[in-house]
């Protein structure tokens, strides 16, 4: 694990807090990614959330579908949000590089923009882990920032931060090369609620374990 990445991003998120949620949890795009992910899950379905969050909308609009969710998260802060906004479900305070899980153990995994505070490399890895946590034919539901970009600083909603990223289509291939195959996409630009926040782009793919 890099440690400084690690540190960074629970302090980003434990500054944010409840403010993150105001300000991305309208994304249109998101939203259509969580209702085709729905449309995927059997019923009863469990998921595990990389990068949770405060909970809203992902893991309360799994919940309230009827599914078993798993939230995890660096940000005590989130984690502590997460469990008061939706008791329904399970959160714990873990870097998803480091926590071991059943393998075959979820029947969908959701890592929305999760991926972006680590390195390349770290997030190669981690897509093949995520699916082996995964059931023979479970989907994986991904988003990121498709930006080409490697351990570049930048201040996101106030907060110096250290970012790395993909463009869309070497994404794509990173996805695909850690055996999934891609059953939806979804580009957009999305304005984030927040003081003067600019249209930035979002890729958003929902793909199925080979």
């Amino acid at each position: 694990m890099d440690d400084d990445h690690g540190r960074s991003a629970a302090a980003v998120f434990d500054a944010l807090g409840e403010e993150y949620e105001r300000a991305f949890a309208g994304s249109p795009a998101r939203h259509a990614s969580l209702q085709r992910l729905l449309e995927e899950l059997p019923p009863h379905g469990r998921v595990l959330d990389v990068g949770s969050g405060t909970g809203r909308p992902t893991a309360s609009a799994l919940v309230e579908a009827g599914h078993a969710v798993l939230g995890v998260d660096v940000s005590p802060v989130m984690v502590e949000l997460a469990s008061r906004q939706v008791p329904s479900a399970s959160f714990v305070c873990a870097d998803i590089r480091e926590l071991d899980l059943d393998e075959g153990g979820f029947d969908a995994v959701c890592a929305y923009f999760s991926l972006l505070q680590m390195p390349r490399e770290d997030q190669s890895k981690v897509l093949r882990k995520l699916g082996r946590f995964l059931t023979p034919g479970g989907v994986l539901a991904v988003a990121t920032v498709p930006l080409d970009v490697e351990d570049a600083s930048v201040v996101f909603m106030g907060q110096e931060m250290r970012v790395s990223s993909f463009d869309a289509a070497s994404f794509t291939e990173t996805v695909t090369a850690a055996g999934f195959s891609v059953l939806w996409e979804r580009s957009d630009l999305f304005t984030p609620a927040h003081g003067a926040a600019v249209p930035e782009p979002e890729l958003f793919l929902l793909c199925r374990r080979g």
